[in-house]
């Protein structure tokens, strides 16, 4: 018999307004009303549900942790309907849906759908377009979670290699402030000296050779160190500060150039001149290393820049792959280089360009790369081709790692499902990758064996009409990250 009180209440809810009373009626005759304190678990996490529930008073909670912590991605409150729904494929929740205070719910078992679905057309309607909202809304949550792991490693990435840069800018400007102050003693001691023409000229000639490099190959640290000391030892004959031997032996100053200084310089005005000059190869040096580690940060920047296309958040656009592929691989580059890992990337010669947005599918890019690095032993190797075939861009990732053992692959694109230990993974990052690959008509067809694993991405070239002007792809051609200190080639 109905409850005509709980009737009333459903029909007064705003949510339940529009529903036929007939169809409260049989909701009530076939429910079950439970009362729950505040902490009460409805729905385990990964286990399935078998009851739709209408939410009479209270509130429910679903909090997720993807790694990051547990989060709030959806909340239902009074009046609201949720757990199984009709048509739903739902296999079990993401994390426990538990009441946040005292609820009451009216359950329904869905051994009841079959008749609902025929005798409650209006309800099974609303629940519907609950579950579309709902999927919506878990999409969503799960994208937005990935992009935020996906921005977690690239942080990573980036502290680690912006690390060397930036520790030497900093050490070179320190020594460089200090060398400054030494080159203006320096200046200063030389300005008294009361040089002649003839000596400025050749005090000039010998301090541009600070701008020089040393003529010949890189020297070994032996060969640097006897140069020290054959230059220390030149000093120490003419009476001046063997100090100066350090950075003199970097530059192109010969014995015979310093020999010639000494024919027109003696005693303390010779000393002067070379103090100066070793002043000012050391300052040069500083600056030529705060340079370079100057340009290293801004390549990275610029690079992150390009990863993310941070200046161009628009939409779908015209994507150079190869582009894409290169910028992870710089952002990914530390870890490589932890596991000695060798990164090998083979892209055809004026490979097609593909419409899509270029910082969600550097996301797939990072995703597929980061999973092989994972898989791959130590020293492994990992090639990553593109071509176009047909119509199509066609990406693969290869690695030589284990491979996927065929009782788990069937299960790579389910959500929340990672053979990583706890923390390592989230399990969404393939089901994120398939999904957005489908945004651009793109997919994504994973082969293994053991010893070979390959990820093969096929995307949508984009016609000649698309592209707009010139071709403007950056050349194609092999480079490879390999070893203790991977770098690109080529």
């Amino acid at each position: 018999m109905a409850d005509k009180s709980l009737i009333d209440r459903l029909a007064g809810l705003p949510q339940l307004s529009a529903i036929p009373r007939a169809e409260l009626e049989w909701l009530t005759d076939h429910g079950n009303l439970v009362t729950r304190e505040a902490g009460y678990v409805v729905a385990p996490k990964g286990k399935r549900i078998e009851n739709l529930w209408i939410l009479v008073s209270g509130r429910i909670a679903i909090h997720v942790d993807r790694g990051a912590g547990p989060r709030l991605v959806m909340e239902w409150r009074t009046g609201d309907v949720g757990g199984m729904l009709p048509y739903s494929r739902m296999k079990g929740p993401p994390g426990n849906n538990y009441l946040t205070e005292p609820s009451e719910l009216l359950a329904i078992h869905e051994k009841h759908f079959p008749e609902m679905i025929t005798l409650c057309p209006t309800f099974t309607a609303l629940t519907v377009h609950l579950m579309l909202d709902r999927a919506r809304s878990f999409n969503t949550s799960d994208l937005q979670d990935e992009k935020m792991i996906s921005l977690g490693k690239l942080a990573a990435g980036l502290a680690h290699e912006l690390n060397n840069p930036a520790s030497a800018t900093v050490r070179g400007a320190k020594l460089l402030l200090a060398g400054l102050a030494e080159a203006d003693a320096a200046s200063r001691e030389l300005g008294a000296a009361g040089l002649t023409k003839t000596q400025i000229e050749a005090i000039e000639k010998t301090r541009a050779a600070c701008a020089a490099i040393p003529v010949g190959t890189v020297l070994s640290a032996l060969q640097q160190s006897d140069r020290e000391d054959e230059i220390s030892d030149w000093l120490d004959r003419h009476g001046a500060d063997p100090a100066h031997a350090s950075p003199l032996a970097g530059t192109a100053v010969t014995l015979e150039a310093l020999d010639e200084l000494a024919k027109v310089l003696s005693g303390e005005t010779l000393g002067s001149a070379l103090r100066w000059i070793a002043t000012g190869c050391t300052t040069h040096s500083l600056a030529l290393d705060i340079e370079r580690a100057a340009g290293r940060i801004y390549d990275l920047v610029s690079a992150v820049k390009k990863f993310t296309f941070m200046d161009n958040l628009s939409g779908p656009e015209s994507v150079d792959v190869e582009a894409g592929l290169r910028d992870t691989i710089r952002i990914i580059t530390s870890k490589a280089k932890s596991k000695g890992a060798s990164i090998t990337l083979d892209i055809e010669p004026n490979l097609p360009r593909v419409q899509a947005t270029g910082g969600e599918l550097n996301q797939v890019w990072l995703n597929l790369i980061d999973n092989a690095l994972d898989a791959i032993a130590e020293s492994g190797n990992i090639t990553i081709s593109a071509r176009a075939e047909l119509d199509k861009v066609v990406v693969r990732v290869v690695d030589d790692g284990p491979g996927i053992p065929p009782e788990v692959m069937s299960r790579i694109y389910d959500p929340f499902f990672t053979t990583k230990p706890p923390g390592q993974g989230t399990g969404l990052g393939l089901d994120i990758t398939r999904r957005l690959l489908r945004r651009y008509h793109g997919d994504i067809h994973i082969d293994s064996v053991p010893g070979r694993t390959e990820c093969r991405v096929r995307l949508t070239r984009e016609k000649p009409s698309q592209a707009g002007g010139g071709d403007s792809t950056t050349g194609g051609g092999d480079s490879t990250i390999g070893g203790e200190n991977p770098t690109i080639r080529g």
